[in-house]
Order: structure tokens, then sequence, then C-alpha cells
């Protein structure tokens, strides 16, 4: 069984973000345009108002203060509230693929290989643009990769689980390394028009290059210590759509749960001590105090909910560096968030340093991954 290390990371950022008060702004318009088409309604009680967001109301929900998005025209006109992409050929690269091909890109210098090195794709996001064919195999021709690629789907674990996967695979011998890509255009699913979410997505791409630790290169890597995963179905994180939709009598129009939608307060009570719990188990299966790790990174979606799993795991408050956070700049990522932590605030570590890279979310579904410092 080969040791398997991660030799490099890459962060594909959209130009374009979204501030709070931009995001505000044109929530309200919105809302106050709909109060006053439905005023009469509003006025017999019939239908209730839309409540105005506000900037202090999302930060003290989130942590968040502004996202990074394909496309902010679209989500802050208030005749249209979600991105506009235009539709590409069956020719031209895919909007997934060309943001993976730029992450995988940076990944791969980063860790000094080249596409001749690498024997398999792993697309692993919350969102895909289309059924098939894989958005991996796209990404595999792009790059000129010989071998295999191939799509998963584990919502905000994607990641994680996709790191176990390619792990597994790189221990058994079937591959040498494995690049894993995590394009997320979570701005294409986000009900805009929500106020109790309507804050809470961005865009990103982020890329990890995984590989057996005798060939590996790069002086800075993170050897896989060990990978745990875990799955709990809940419909508390739930997105209706799909191509049975045109099967069903009236699924075709627009309806709310064909986005994004969660029991916001049930998702937090119930997935803290899940991903807590898991985390702690699984260093205890490894002999590791937690009094012995270096960083934390977690999946960035509530800060909140990520001081409070730091505090459980750690058995006090996290030291300043020792839980970093990213979402405040760039909202919720989905699978990506925890590898964009992972990428900007790994280098420093000493070597021998312990951290785990840990993602959770819809499902409900959970990814840990011991990793130390070469």
């Amino acid at each position: 069984m080969h040791k398997v290390v991660i030799s490099g990371t890459g962060v594909f950022t959209p130009e374009q973000s979204i501030s709070n008060a931009e995001l505000v702004e044109a929530f309200n318009t919105y809302a106050t345009r709909q109060n006053e088409l439905y005023a009469d309604e509003i006025a017999a009680g019939t239908r209730a108002p839309v409540t105005m967001s506000n900037e202090e109301f999302i930060v003290r929900a989130s942590g968040i203060e502004s996202r990074y998005v394909l496309n902010k025209s679209g989500i802050l006109d208030p005749d249209i509230m979600h991105p506009v992409l235009p539709e590409r050929s069956d020719e031209d690269l895919s909007v997934m693929a060309q943001m993976a091909v730029h992450a995988a890109s940076l990944a791969l210098t980063k860790a000094g290989r080249d596409t001749s090195e690498v024997d398999a794709v792993i697309c692993a996001a919350s969102n895909h643009e289309r059924p098939y064919p894989a958005i991996a195999i796209e990404v595999q021709q792009a790059l000129g990769i010989e071998g295999f690629g191939f799509d998963m789907n584990v919502a905000c674990s994607s990641a994680t689980f996709g790191i176990q996967a390619a792990a597994d695979m790189i221990r058994s011998g079937s591959a040498r390394a494995i690049l894993m890509v995590n394009p997320e255009i979570c701005s294409a699913h986000l009900e805009w028009r929500d106020r109790d979410c309507h804050f809470i997505f961005g865009d990103v791409c982020t890329a990890v290059l995984l590989e057996r630790d005798d060939l590996a290169t790069a002086k800075d890597r993170f050897e896989i210590v060990s990978t745990r995963c875990l799955t709990r179905f809940s419909n508390n994180i739930r997105n209706n759509n799909g191509f049975l939709r045109r099967t069903r009598e009236g699924h075709m129009t627009d309806r709310r749960d064909m986005l994004f939608r969660q029991e916001g307060r049930k998702v937090f009570k119930q997935v803290v001590p899940i991903v807590s719990d898991l985390i702690l188990t699984h260093l205890a299966d490894e002999n590791i105090a937690p009094a012995h790790l270096s960083r934390l990174w977690l999946h960035q979606a509530n800060k909140g909910m990520n001081d409070l799993i730091g505090v459980k795991v750690l058995g006090r408050e996290p030291e300043p560096g020792e839980q970093p956070n990213i979402l405040q700049d760039y909202a919720n990522t989905s699978s990506a968030g925890s590898i964009i932590a992972f990428s900007k605030y790994s280098d420093d570590l000493a070597p021998g340093s312990l951290g785990v890279i840990c993602s959770f979310g819809a499902g409900y579904s959970v990814g840990s991954v011991i990793v130390r410092k070469v």
C-alpha cells in the first residue's frame, strides 16, 4: 500500500464580487415591488409581505460579508434575480470545465507536475450543469490527461469524499496521481428572492492533486494520514430539481422547491454534533489527541457553526489561525470551502504538523481527512 500526499492545490476565483450592501439594495428593491404589487392581498391578510433584508442580519446570521460570482448583473437586477450565463455550444468548453481547468493548472504548477503524470480526474461538486457526459472527462480531455475521469456528488462534502476516493485508488496502486476538482456554480441554484438564504452562496473552483508520496517532488506537501466519511439521510437541505420534472404536471413552472432550500435552525442543531463526534472519533481511532492538531480547515457555511465545532473538537476556543475562515470573503462555496481554507492557510505549518480537513452538508454528509505536513 502506497502513502498518499496532497502535493498541490489551486483556487479559481471569479473576477466579479457582490458586497452585502449591493445584495441588500437589490433584494429590498425586489421586496418593495412585490409588496406594492400584492398590497391588497397583504392588507387582507391572505398574503405575507416580503421582509426586508439588511447587512447586520446577514453578518449576524452567517459571518458572510461578500461573495464572488460568475455574473453579478443578473443577480442584482430586481427583475431577474439570478445569474445570466449565455448558453455554450456542445463544442465549447463548459462553464464547470473551464473553471476546473484554471484551478487544476494552478494545482499542477504548485505540485511541479505535468498532465502526463496524472492518471485520472474526479469532478466532485454539488451542482453539475448537466447529467452527462461527465464534466471530469471533459476536463481530462481539455488538459490532455490519459486514463479516466468521473463525476461524483455528495453535496457540500463532495471534496472530502473525492479526496478519500482518490487516496484509496492511489494507495491500492490503480493510479499514481489523481486530480480532484470542485467547480461550484452555487449562484445558479440559489433562490436570490428568499431573504432567509439570499446571501449564503458564491461561486469558485478548487483543485487538489493527490499522488504517491514516493513519486512526489513538491517541497510543501501533506500526507493523507486517514480519511473517514459518514452519511445520514435528512430532508433539511434539499433541491427537487431534476429531469423527472417534465413527467409531472405543473412541475415545469417556477417552483420554490426546485432551488436550494433548508431548515437552517434544524441543520445547525443536528449537524454540529454529528460533525464534532465524527472528527473526535476519527482522531481517537488514529491515536491523535485533539491538542496535537495545529489546524482545522472546516466547511465554510456558517461562522457560528464552525466556531462551535472548533470548541467541541479542541475542548476550548480556537486560537487565531487555528481554524481559518474564508467565508467572509467567499461566502458558502459548497464543497470547495474547506479546500479554499486549506489552500490559503497551510503553507506556514511546520513539518510534522497535523490538521483536519472537514466538510459537511446535505445528505447529511460529513467527510474528515487527517493530514500531516511532510
